[in-house]
């Protein structure tokens, strides 16, 4: 396919090589085969049919949680960190835990929470991306310098052990802000090519200019889900692609690269792919959660009017948290520790919980495992 030039190389006096974007959208971006516009459609349209599943869903906003906290751990994995979605869900929970990349991954679902009311009254725009990597920065990966909310002023680069030898050098600062003006623009082009292109191109050329000295790719990925949302694609923030990136880790840093060299269908092709497979994903998830929280009313309305009501609170508690302890019932409850504990037998009875670490006798927890598994599975 043929090349669009995205960046110019180009030495700095301090004898190096920095990519530089050209003004964008640069010619040539939408000349889009027909193969790539029709799996467009085709990833618009199963978005369009997960945005549908999930309006249909009772008790969305326990739902939209676990999704989140899919894509969080994904997302920080995808950084290196080494927490899982259990180990997230824990700290979130108030469950202690030592885990400090644990609790990047609960900064990651502040950003998340903040620019999902932020969007509802404020533009997509720079000023957004500044306050969105703010939340998600502050306090998080205490040994990076990572200015939070502020855009670098320095010069940054990503790989090798020097700026001399890195495999990608973004603009400096003065090039990134036309760079950014111009990104900007773009987030509302409504005529140029399908939202879902435009979304695909956004997220490539923001990590292209890389304008934050860290957390670029958590904050570009959040901006995919936002942008989702602000095309009126999505209602609800439910897909989400880190899971997909983290799965082929190695191939979504070489395409971003192939975009950089202007490779951008080889780009778009993968984007898409990710998109039709996410959505894909998240359908069958909507379809599981539902059918396992049917079933489970099913169980808990057999039970005597006194023992309902309480084991009820305790599910739809689970639904946003489905690893808990004695304690955190308590706390989301206010149920005594015997009452606490009585609920949770009675689940496990039911088979809805499961302990989690059946060797400890203190400070054991409980796991709604075939819910929680249906997001991890």
């Amino acid at each position: 396919m043929k090349k669009v030039e995205i960046c110019k190389k180009i030495r700095q006096p301090k004898d190096y090589i920095a990519s530089i974007p050209q003004p964008f959208p640069v010619n040539g971006l939408f000349a889009i085969p027909q193969k790539l516009l029709n799996k467009a459609t085709k990833a618009e349209r199963l978005v369009g049919k997960l945005d549908g599943i999930t309006q249909t869903l009772p008790d969305i906003k326990f739902f939209l949680r676990m999704f989140s906290y899919k894509d969080a751990t994904s997302s920080s994995q995808i950084e290196g960190t080494q927490a899982t979605m259990s180990d997230a869900l824990e700290v979130s929970a108030g469950i202690e835990s030592n885990d400090s990349d644990a609790h990047d991954i609960v900064f990651y679902i502040n950003a998340l929470e903040y620019g999902t009311k932020r969007l509802k009254k404020f533009p997509l725009s720079l000023r957004f991306l500044r306050e969105l990597h703010g939340r998600l920065m502050q306090g998080a990966r205490a040994t990076h310098f990572s200015d939070p909310g502020k855009f670098r002023i320095s010069q940054n680069w990503i790989g090798g052990t020097s700026i001399k030898d890195a495999s990608f050098v973004p603009p400096s600062p003065e090039e990134m802000n036309q760079a950014l003006t111009d990104l900007e623009k773009f987030f509302y082009d409504e005529e140029s090519t399908l939202p879902i292109i435009q979304i695909a191109y956004i997220h490539a050329q923001f990590e292209t200019i890389h304008p934050f000295l860290d957390g670029n790719g958590r904050t570009g990925r959040l901006l995919v889900t936002f942008m989702l949302m602000q095309n009126q694609l999505l209602e609800n923030p439910v897909l989400f692609l880190s899971s997909f990136f983290k799965k082929h880790k190695k191939l979504y840093y070489d395409k971003l690269n192939a975009y950089h060299d202007g490779n951008v269908f080889e780009w778009l092709d993968f984007f898409l792919e990710g998109i039709i497979e996410t959505a894909e994903n998240a359908v069958e998830i909507s379809k599981k959660i539902r059918i396992i929280r049917d079933e489970d009313m099913e169980k808990i309305q057999t039970l005597a009017k006194r023992e309902l009501e309480s084991s009820m609170k305790v599910l739809l508690y689970l639904f946003a948290n489905p690893i808990v302890t004695t304690k955190t019932i308590m706390d989301a409850t206010g149920f005594s520790r015997p009452g606490a504990q009585k609920v949770i037998d009675r689940l496990i009875g039911l088979e809805i919980l499961k302990q989690q670490n059946e060797l400890v006798e203190y400070d054991r927890k409980y796991v709604y495992r075939r819910y929680f598994n249906a997001f991890t599975d």
